[in-house]
Parts: C-alpha cells; sequence; structure tokens
C-alpha cells in the first residue's frame, strides 16, 4: 500500500504548507481554509499531512481517542484503559454524509439483534484529538454547517434522539478545501477557520516541470522517491515537536501585544477572534523558527494567514482582502 505523498515534496504553495504546520504546532490557533483552483494540491497536502503528524497517545480501544483512561466516556465499549500510539486522527467528512454519521446515533445492529440501546460514534468522535477535513467545504449542507459551528465553540458533540443521551469530547482541527467558482463559504463558519490561504497553479514553467518531475518518480520510482522524502518529513515532523514545547518558553512583550491589536483595529476585522488567532499563529511561527521571543517578524510573516478572511468587504478594493492586508501590515509594523 502506498503513502500518500509526502509533503515536503510538495513543490511550492508555502503559505498554505506554512499554515498546516502552524496548526499542527498550535491545533488552538482553529484549523486552515484553503481556497483555489482545481488540481492545485490542496487535497494532497491534507493527506500528506496526516502522515507527517506526530503519533498521539491514547486509551486503546477508545472511538473517542482519550488522552487519559479516566475520560473515555460511559458509553464506550472496548476500551481496555491500556495506553498506547496511534497515528494522529485526519478524518474525511463527504458531502453528502448523513447528520447521523457525522455525530453518531443508535446502534441499529445491536437494538435488533440484542435488543440493547447503545451510541455508534460517528465522525466527530473519531476526529478528536485530530483534523477533520471537508473537501469543497463551500458546498456542505447548512444544516451540517451548523452542528459544525455548535461543536467547534464548545468543544463537545451532544447527541439527543432516539431515547439517547450522549456527549463526548469532539476538539479537533478544521481543515476545508473549496473551488470559489463553486460558491462562497457561509461567513459563521469562515470565520470558524483560524488561517486561510489563497492557492494558485504555479506561474512559472520550472515550477510546472518540478511538479511533474516529482509526481512522475513518485508514480514509476517510488521506493527511491519515498527515501529521498520521507527523510524531509522526519526533520520537518521533529522541528514540529520542538516547536510546541518551546510554546509555553517564549516570550511575548507588551510590544507585540500592541503591534496585534492596532493591526486588526486598523483592518477593522470583524470581532476580536482575529487578535487571538494572530496572537497563536504569530506564536507558533516564532516556536518553529526557534526564536525566544515574539517579534513583528512574526507577526508580519503570520497576519496574511489570519486575517485574510475576517475583513469586511470593500467594493472599491479591487486588489483584494490580501493586499489590503499587506498594505495595512507596512504601515504598522514596517516593510
Amino acid at each position: 500500500m502506498k503513502h500518500p505523498f509526502p509533503f515536503s515534496a510538495i513543490v511550492g504553495q508555502d503559505d498554505m504548507k506554512t499554515a498546516m504546520v502552524l496548526t499542527a504546532i498550535d491545533p488552538t490557533i482553529g484549523g486552515v481554509l484553503v481556497f483555489g483552483d482545481r488540481g492545485t494540491g490542496k487535497s494532497t497536502a491534507v493527506r500528506a499531512l496526516a502522515a507527517l503528524l506526530p503519533p498521539i497517545t491514547a486509551v486503546q480501544g477508545c472511538p473517542v481517542n482519550s488522552a487519559r483512561p479516566a475520560d473515555s466516556p460511559d458509553w464506550a465499549e472496548g476500551c481496555t484503559g491500556k495506553m498506547h500510539d496511534i497515528p494522529t486522527p485526519v478524518i474525511d467528512l463527504p458531502l453528502g454524509a448523513s447528520e447521523d454519521r457525522v455525530t453518531g446515533a443508535l446502534d441499529i445492529e445491536k437494538a435488533l439483534t440484542r435488543g440493547e440501546k447503545a451510541f455508534q460514534p460517528g465522525l466527530l468522535a473519531a476526529a478528536n484529538r485530530g483534523y477533520l477535513y471537508i473537501d469543497e467545504v463551500n458546498l456542505l449542507e447548512d444544516h451540517i454547517v451548523d452542528l459544525l459551528l455548535d461543536v467547534a465553540q464548545s468543544g463537545e458533540n451532544v447527541v439527543e434522539r432516539e431515547g439517547l443521551s450522549i456527549r463526548h469530547a469532539a476538539r479537533f482541527v478544521l481543515v476545508g478545501s473549496g473551488n470559489p467558482e463553486e460558491g462562497e463559504l457561509r461567513p459563521q463558519l469562515l470565520d470558524r477557520f483560524g488561517l486561510s490561504v489563497d492557492v494558485a497553479s504555479p506561474p512559472d514553467v520550472e515550477s510546472r516541470i518540478e511538479v511533474i518531475k516529482r509526481r512522475d518518480a513518485y508514480e514509476t520510482d517510488y521506493e527511491a522517491f519515498m527515501l529521498r522524502w520521507q527523510a524531509e518529513d522526519a526533520a520537518l515532523r521533529d522541528r514540529i515537536i520542538i516547536a510546541r514545547g518551546a510554546l509555553t518558553k517564549l516570550t511575548t512583550p507588551e510590544s507585540a501585544l500592541r503591534d496585534i491589536a492596532e493591526l486588526c483595529l486598523k483592518l477593522g476585522s470583524d470581532g476580536l477572534r482575529g487578535e487571538l488567532v494572530l496572537l497563536r499563529a504569530a506564536r507558533a511561527f516564532a516556536a518553529f523558527r526557534d526564536d525566544t521571543a515574539l517579534t513583528r517578524k512574526h507577526i508580519r510573516a503570520a497576519a496574511p494567514l489570519a486575517l485574510r478572511h475576517r475583513l469586511r468587504r470593500d467594493p472599491l478594493d479591487d486588489a483584494g482582502s490580501g493586499s489590503r492586508v499587506a498594505r495595512v501590515v507596512e504601515d504598522v509594523l514596517g516593510a
């Protein structure tokens, strides 16, 4: 069985790769929205991220990947109480998935064969402590969007129907991808993504040739190709693990907080989530760079990712939100 295309082998798309690495360092950033044309590597990057992420320690047999035996839900069967390492969950949420499939529902088989009223966990349970990926997220049905908004807000999935009353942890990093030509994302869900990235096809011939070479090598000389790039992925994984530990030791000066607040105020970003996300993303970037204190260079790097999708629309601004963020960053933080 082939492993996914290596994360490090993806050509270009630096903003997308940076955003995904930042959420791997600090999942509280709140996920990544990747919008762009077909064939720009959006799904490839998500699959590659799954293979890149460090494993998590979870209770053996626990359907919600609990970090401690005491956290395993009462309704869960098969929890052994023993701990083991598992790959970080990366769960796909298909567009046509029913609400029962997403949240979980009554286990019909046990109800019919044993007469038991048991809970069958859904995709939200499987994604706990991991990633939930939605391709074509802008085409997601409204009632599923509402459900995800509730769970993203509370970090808990609540199922109250068919005589069931179930609660379980559902904390995950939401990753969505889509093609803007197929429709816009509801503002409420858009705001739940911590970072936003626009991707496009490589604009130069040399980059396109390199994409072709690497994809062809992956398909025709798989063993040698993976040997080359899995080492790069392993090095990146080690950097992510080190950065996670460095976050708690990172110094955040008052001047950095002032810069973040002034930047968001001048951009007119809605609410205060922009400041919080920008702070977390900038700190994760500083930790990834192995720096010990948050500075303007970290804020400058994280600002386009954290704020591009939080701006009020300006019908007179033909350049788009990305250019607006760049102009204000330069004005507030300097070139």
